[in-house]
């Protein structure tokens, strides 16, 4: 009975949510499950239209080049970093930037991201650098698991600079903040914008003027917002299309998106819930499909 309970008030909430968002269903573009080695997995990237993933703290320090088509994987890239919280991939052509900076908690004070040179499918670990930055705005480094502003999962690199994107679980909102890639000292972060989305940011993608981000509810409603850029770097100055995915129930805990010519990909880590356990699924929605 208390499982029927649960499950009916999950629907009234997604249903009554989801009724503000243009519905999508995001199972229906479900290509592959992935593989154990990356069960965790917490972002996708594009480097040289080959995707890759990697995983978040507990696991090992590695990426991992993914098929776009099957999800298998095709190649482990091993780096000298720590996995403490990784938790966003991006790069510049030339580089990877590995973003760890999980901060459920909001406690954390060292938030660093790894410039790794990438050369002939090779990480250059032994040329491997250290970014270290810190919002101005954090004051209170209290524990406040699951309810902190300064938390972070999302991060692109655009005009010569690292973009990262909150994860609020208290405001329920995002600020997006650049990162200068060339300063190897501590620095702050520069606030550019907020935006209200009413879920937890968990991973960012840029393409053609577009931003994507995905993300999710404490009731296990998963969104993807798409921003136009409305000038170079500015996204939140107009409204997003806002588009219901589904539940993590069905779908997974989603945590990773990269979007190139053919259209989006996605992933999700597995997720366990007093109901059922999802398995880290794998997406594809082709461009045509989301009318872009």
């Amino acid at each position: 009975m208390k499982k029927i309970i649960l499950l009916f008030a999950l629907f009234f909430f997604q249903t009554a949510f989801s009724q503000q968002a243009e519905i999508f269903k995001l199972k229906k573009y479900r290509i592959a499950v992935l593989n154990d080695s990356i069960q965790e997995t917490s972002g996708l990237n594009f480097f040289d239209g080959k995707l890759y993933t990697f995983n978040d703290s507990g696991n090992p320090a590695e990426l991992y080049e993914i098929d776009k088509n099957s999800g298998k994987i095709l190649k482990v890239l091993k780096t000298n970093a720590e996995n403490k919280d990784w938790e966003a991939l991006t790069n510049d052509g030339k580089n990877f930037y590995i973003g760890d900076f999980g901060n459920n908690a909001g406690t954390r004070q060292h938030l660093k991201i790894y410039k790794i040179p990438f050369q002939n499918n090779q990480l250059q670990n032994d040329s491997m650098k250290t970014i270290s930055f810190y919002y101005p705005e954090q004051k209170d480094f209290t524990s406040r698991n699951i309810n902190t502003d300064f938390d972070l999962e999302s991060m692109i690199y655009l005009n010569g600079k690292i973009h990262i994107f909150t994860k609020e679980w208290a405001s329920k909102s995002t600020t997006h903040y650049t990162i200068d890639p060339e300063v190897f000292e501590n620095q702050p972060a520069q606030k550019i914008e907020s935006y209200k989305t009413n879920f937890v940011v968990t991973d960012a993608s840029y393409f053609d003027k577009k931003l994507y981000v995905v993300g999710y509810t404490k009731k296990t409603e998963v969104f993807l917002n798409i921003f136009n850029e409305s000038e170079p770097g500015i996204f939140f100055n107009e409204n997003s299309r806002h588009l219901y995915l589904g539940s993590a129930l069905t779908i997974g805990q989603i945590e990773g998106i990269a979007v190139d010519e053919t259209g989006v990909y996605i992933s999700g880590e597995k997720f366990y819930s007093p109901i059922k356990k999802t398995k880290p699924f794998f997406y594809f929605i082709p461009k045509e499909k989301l009318k872009l």
